[in-house]
């Protein structure tokens, strides 16, 4: 295993560029012949490379020329090219000394292509998982609600830092009964494969409203991180309802209007049996929740501002969460088309939340809004008080 220029390369330069340009890539990919002086200078625009393996591709072609001292290099855009490169990020450990550093290999490349990627495939063996210390290990933070308050958006941008590796389903454990029985091994082995420097985080929006779930994360870990992303309670509820209603419409079934599922039409006022309303009442669910952990081991997130400015939630997220800062705005670009914020992992791979985020909410009468916004209020201010963490809603 030879070190050169940040990465580890597995075999000699040699087999490494026949492998991958000839054997790996295929004959259908056009071949060019690429100046070490221009790979240089593009390794040079973009010096940032080594913070996490940005510039992969530069940086990959340049260390092969740097490897044969020759002064081109036969190159190529698939992103084959990559897979016998192990990219190398330096990370602060959160379970060493307060100041050691854990050196692991880095996912940016590996999303895709990699090995983790591989075994949520299931395509390696346990020979194979003993080999690269890949663990299964239980999440250290979970992102236990609100429902539609941008928990997978949240999911998926912690996942861009390397330190982190996302469960890519809701795994409902401690929220079903059936489940639960099942027991803390099997809920282990739901969670992706990770290098034990790395900290798994889950997420289900239901554990925020189920009764049972705060005493049972607290008999799993007691010290756990939680983290609560909210939006704006009207914005949130009307949103929980245009999923359902969503859902309806596709079964070609017919459903009540938002206005009169929220508000009772005996008495006029807000509905609070209407689970879209109860969900918005927060400080109701986070103080059950409080019977259990201290407000220390929680986190807000502000979903509303996480739409339109994303990084400095992402920022008070990695704080919380004990991880030195490494995403940064280039991990994030807003699409016009889609009309919020996409993910960038590296120069090869890109990634938007699913078309199904963002639904175009119904119109809502605006008496109804504000009689919301107005039993919502004393619930928010009371929220504020709790958290530590004063939001812009109405």
């Amino acid at each position: 295993m030879i070190p050169v220029t940040g990465y580890k390369v597995e075999e000699d330069f040699t087999v490494f560029l026949l492998k991958t340009l000839i054997g790996r890539v295929g004959e259908e990919n056009e071949i060019q012949k690429v100046p070490t002086t221009k790979l240089n200078q593009d390794v040079h625009k973009c010096s940032w490379h080594r913070d996490c393996g940005v510039c992969t591709a530069s940086l990959a072609a340049l260390t092969a020329a740097e490897m044969s001292h020759s002064d081109t290099l036969t190159g190529t855009a698939d992103t084959k090219v990559f897979e016998w490169l192990q990219p190398i990020c330096p990370v602060e450990s959160r379970f060493g000394g307060a100041h050691s550093q854990a050196e692991f290999p880095l996912r940016a490349l590996q999303f895709k292509r990699g090995l983790l990627h591989e075994f949520r495939k299931g395509n390696t063996s346990k020979e194979q998982v003993h080999l690269h210390d890949l663990v299964q290990q239980l999440p250290k933070a979970i992102i236990i609600g609100v429902r539609k308050g941008g928990t997978r958006a949240l999911l998926e941008m912690l996942n861009l830092h390397p330190a982190v590796v996302k469960a890519s389903q809701e795994i409902h454990f401690f929220d079903n009964d059936e489940n639960y029985a099942k027991g803390i091994e099997w809920y282990r082995k739901k969670m992706p494969f990770s290098y034990p420097q790395q900290i798994t985080i889950e997420k289900s929006p239901a554990y925020f409203i189920t009764e049972e779930v705060p005493e049972r994360i607290y008999k799993m870990n007691s010290s756990i991180k939680l983290l609560i992303i909210v939006r704006e309670p009207t914005t949130r509820a009307i949103s929980d309802y245009t999923q359902v209603l969503e859902g309806k419409e596709r079964k070609n079934k017919t459903y009540y209007k938002f206005e009169k599922l929220a508000i009772d039409p005996n008495t006029c006022e807000v509905n609070t049996k209407y689970k879209a309303v109860r969900t918005s009442i927060y400080t109701k669910h986070l103080e059950r929740w409080l019977k259990y952990f201290p407000i220390e081991q929680f986190h807000v997130v502000d979903g509303d501002r996480l739409i339109t400015e994303p990084l400095p939630e992402l920022q008070l997220v990695e704080k919380f969460l004990n991880l030195p800062p490494r995403i940064s705005q280039y991990n994030l670009y807003f699409n016009a088309t889609r009309g919020f914020y996409c993910l960038r992992f590296n120069i090869i791979f890109n990634k938007c939340l699913a078309g199904s985020k963002g639904r175009i909410h119904p119109e809502v009468d605006p008496s109804v809004i504000t009689k919301l916004r107005k039993f919502f209020h004393p619930f928010n201010q009371k929220f504020y008080q709790i958290t530590g963490r004063t939001l812009n809603w109405p």
